[in-house]
């Protein structure tokens, strides 16, 4: 067709991608028997459309990172719709004017057809020949995705010039609307005959939701390698042929294998969720049609669209649930992310609990498992644990009576119910501390604290993406007393990690905190403690030269703001009473409208001073990711490690950190597959033609002397009488700035371990 010339172009684009990674031959999988597929063998990962969430689905880019990123014997699947004049054209939809340009090349060509008996307008290959729709090209067709590569001009490309250009190792056609071809005299069958007896073209697999197409074609491929998979829809939806619904036919597995060897199924049938997006029991259905002898393929899924709760927010984990429960496994998955199924499949599953770690990576907690549970709290702290973080940590604050306690913002609002409750009337503005209003904890008594009710944070809010709402106010505040209590009954913690912030503020109003620090950890027993190591944080060096001249714990110096890189004076400024850093993601991987731009080189230059890097925050949810890491946490955390040299991540989610730092991929060597490679980058930012190009962003500062250099801290000051709160909040009171650590019980670990594992 026309679109040739188009084709060499697009190869070219996507040639700089490729040539910006190393490619490597995966093995697949070597847990041989361990698969509960029918074959016995690992599943398979079939590409929907190509890596359709991030290139137009069916475009030349998007079979090719398919290729690139997935499993050797990856499936890419083709949607064919036809031609006016009976083409065969990979596309994902019968409308062409929601994936393409077709609306804009050709303004008055839409019609209106019935389709499966349902009125629909739009722009349909049936109107256009060949040779019309090579002056049509390719676009991203959902709207929550970027369209930043919509300037690369991917042509519409037949059956045959598919399979021609990639050369994919296995080949899926989807036959979805056979009966609507049928009433415009089109003839689906021929087609797919045609193709089939084409030397140059290998079809693996033929699916459709339409019995009778299916059954007209099976004896033609009775003694073929093709297999023939009946796909399943809604369960409500009618299936035109026989006039049932596809939740009727189901119940009729027999029947299915008498014209096909698979089924494909959404997801939902097999794990159904209830209307919160809580996971239901899994149903018979896998196992019922491996009696049969069925295969059966799950579909919809999606890395970029919210599912389960009980998956938090990490794909890796939801594709696990399908393919190593420890009852059954499917045999494929469709995916328009195919990485992440890739390294599900050949990297994560049949680890087990106890697998040993590949890579020396420290994983601290940010406010407990706060992606789970409301931060700094009991359950919070104890999800991380079972979780298997190495390090918990306390963002410390204090109290009106001194207490010491674990709290994620010094604002009550951020994290507590406070606004809410008797004591809303307590906001006042401190600019000291931040911009605009708050309640502060130093305006509550400890007792006071633990009657409100703490909040999960949802970071991602503004995107509709909230945490764990079944739970969203479960658990209970601690004291810092009581949080190193649980970690000191935690065996499998490697340490702590204290953070102290607003400390000269803190000082001058009379809460002496570096001491309340300092005696919460002599009492707790970690001033003689030798297998937990202390980690105390701030973003002010003062506080951590405090503690440097009073003790031996291993000090860390956040960075508060996005840095570009840092003077060398500066490093060893640092270097003087820190041995690690907290830096941010940007100042790793510098971003542009969430595109990874470059890389700088303050990790090596502070690494180079024997200084630890540690960075923050990473999260689940695909939002909180620059595109380079295809909505997929675990392709992020694999880049900043392995191509960022980090030392260490601060998660809310640790569960996925730990687990990355276990699989098996990451001991092969200089056989890393592509699935496991770290992203490169600049690469997908560097695909972005310059109509669509963002604005270039001024780079992020240097980090200087001035910006680390402060004066020592100040005196307790003595602190003036408070008033109870009724109104007005003043400055707090305590005898003599020491903590009064609160004699509430604790709940035992071991029982809010099982109420946990119960959940989850």
């Amino acid at each position: 067709m026309g679109s040739l010339r188009g084709i060499s172009v697009a190869i070219f684009v996507v040639q700089a991608l490729l040539a910006s990674v190393t490619l490597v031959s995966a093995q697949g999988s070597t847990n041989g028997s361990r698969w509960q597929t029918l074959s016995g063998k690992a599943p398979s990962v079939i590409a929907h459309g190509g890596f359709s969430g991030i290139f137009a689905d069916s475009s030349f880019g998007a079979y090719s990172l398919a290729l690139l990123t997935s499993l050797p014997d990856v499936i890419l699947w083709c949607d064919v719709q036809l031609t006016r004049d009976g083409a065969g054209i990979c596309f994902p939809d019968l409308k062409l004017d929601n994936n393409s340009d077709v609306a804009v090349v050709y303004k008055d060509r839409q019609k209106t057809y019935l389709v499966n008996g349902v009125s629909t307008k739009g722009w349909f290959s049936i109107d256009f020949t060949l040779r019309e729709l090579g002056n049509v090209i390719l676009n991203q067709g959902v709207y929550s995705r970027t369209n930043k590569f919509d300037g690369n001009s991917y042509p519409i490309m037949t059956v045959q010039e598919t399979y021609a250009q990639l050369n994919p190792p296995r080949f899926w056609l989807n036959i979805q609307h056979d009966a609507f071809y049928t009433q415009h005299n089109l003839s689906m069958r021929s087609f797919v005959l045609s193709v089939s007896r084409n030397r140059n073209v290998t079809i693996d697999y033929i699916s459709s939701p339409e019995v009778a197409f299916l059954q007209n074609i099976a004896p033609s491929f009775q003694r073929s390698a093709t297999n023939l998979v009946f796909r399943f829809l809604g369960q409500n939806d009618v299936e035109p042929s026989t006039n049932q619904t596809y939740g009727s036919l189901l119940k009729n597995i027999t029947f299915i294998k008498t014209f096909a060897s698979g089924i494909i199924v959404p997801e939902s049938y097999i794990w159904p969720v209830d209307k919160d997006l809580y996971l239901l029991p899994s149903t018979s259905l896998v196992l019922d049609a491996h009696k049969e002898g069925l295969e059966v393929f799950a579909s919809d899924f999606y890395n970029d669209v919210p599912f389960s709760f009980n998956y938090s927010y990490d794909p890796v984990a939801e594709y696990l649930q399908f393919i190593d429960n420890g009852e059954f496994s499917v045999d494929g998955m469709i995916s328009d992310f195919p990485i992440t199924p890739s390294a599900a499949i050949d990297c994560f599953a049949h680890l087990g609990r106890n697998a040993s770690k590949q890579v020396d990576l420290l994983v601290i907690s940010s406010n407990g498992a706060s992606g789970d549970y409301p931060g700094c709290t009991d359950m919070a702290y104890s999800k991380a644990i079972q979780d298997g973080v190495d390090v918990i940590d306390c963002p410390v604050q204090m109290t009106m009576d001194g207490t010491p306690i674990c709290l994620s913002s010094i604002n009550l609002i951020d994290s507590t119910t406070v606004a809410q409750s008797q004591f809303s009337n307590l906001t006042t503005t401190i600019p000291q501390i931040m911009l605009g209003s708050g309640i502060f904890s130093f305006n509550l008594s400890w007792s006071e604290i633990k009657t409100l009710t703490p909040i999960i944070s949802s970071p991602q809010s503004q995107y509709k993406l909230f945490r764990n709402p079944r739970f969203k106010n479960a658990g209970t505040f601690l004291t810092l007393s009581e949080f190193l209590t649980i970690a000191s009954n935690a065996s499998s913690l490697q340490g702590v990690l204290i953070s102290i912030e607003n400390a000269p503020f803190l000082l001058e109003q009379g809460f002496a905190v570096t001491n309340a620090v300092l005696d919460a950890l002599s009492k707790a027993g970690y001033g003689n403690k030798t297998d937990q190591k202390v980690m105390i944080q701030s973003s002010s060096s003062s506080v951590l030269m405090k503690f440097k001249s009073q003790t031996n714990y291993d000090l860390v110096y956040k960075i508060d703001e996005d840095i570009g890189g840092a003077q060398s004076s500066t490093i060893d400024d640092i270097k003087s009473f820190a041995s690690a850093v907290v830096i941010s993601k940007d100042s790793v991987f510098p971003e542009n409208s969430a595109f990874i731009t470059s890389a700088t080189n303050v990790v090596p230059r502070l690494k180079a001073a024997n200084l630890s890097v540690y960075v923050q925050t990473f999260s689940n949810e695909f939002t909180s990711q620059a595109w380079d890491f295809f909505s997929d946490p675990t392709v992020e955390i694999n880049s900043f490690y392995l191509g960022g040299g980090i030392n260490g991540v601060i998660t809310d989610f640790p569960k996925t950190s730990n687990r990355y730092r276990r699989n098996r991929c990451l001991n092969r060597l200089n056989q890393i597959p592509g699935y496991m490679s770290p992203v490169q980058p600049g690469s997908l930012y560097g695909l972005i033609t310059a109509p669509y190009l963002p604005p270039a962003e001024a780079p992020n500062p240097f980090l200087t002397e001035a910006d680390v250099n402060e004066p020592p801290l100040p005196p307790v000051a003595a602190k003036a009488p408070s008033t109870s709160p009724n109104g007005t909040a003043l400055a707090p009171t305590s005898p003599n700035g020491q903590p009064k650590v609160a004699a509430a019980a604790i709940m035992q670990l071991s029982t809010v371990f099982l109420a946990i594992s119960l959940l989850f």
